[in-house]
């Protein structure tokens, strides 16, 4: 199951890194978003964690629109959108790869008297 939490700033910033040297392992064409294209999906997500996804230019919704159909219907985040290229996580339930950074808390600082 996907974490209900939204990625902080940080988590996704680390993810983008981690994702700029993976291919794309899903395509989409002219068909959109399918029912076989969200199996594939699931089954890169458990693969991987971390899953790029290649949006063709015949496919009829714009990448960023899919990018959020993506991450809904794979129970997965949107970690970015690059022109057709879409990057999605999910992390694993048991034995995950991938360590997210922990959110820090903001210290108060004391003005001065």
């Amino acid at each position: 199951m996907a974490e209900s939490k939204q990625l902080t700033t940080k988590q996704r910033q680390h993810l983008r890194a981690l994702a700029h040297p993976l291919d794309p392992v899903v395509q989409i064409g002219r068909q959109g978003l399918t029912d076989g294209v969200v199996t594939e999906l699931g089954h890169a997500l458990r693969a991987h964690e971390l899953v790029k996804v290649k949006v063709g230019s015949e496919c009829p919704t714009p990448a960023a629109e899919l990018g959020v159909q993506l991450g809904e219907a794979a129970r997965a985040q949107l970690v970015q959108v690059i022109g057709r290229v879409v990057v999605v996580y999910r992390r694993r339930e048991k034995n995950p790869k991938i360590e997210l950074p922990q959110p820090t808390r903001r210290r108060r600082v004391k003005a001065a008297s």
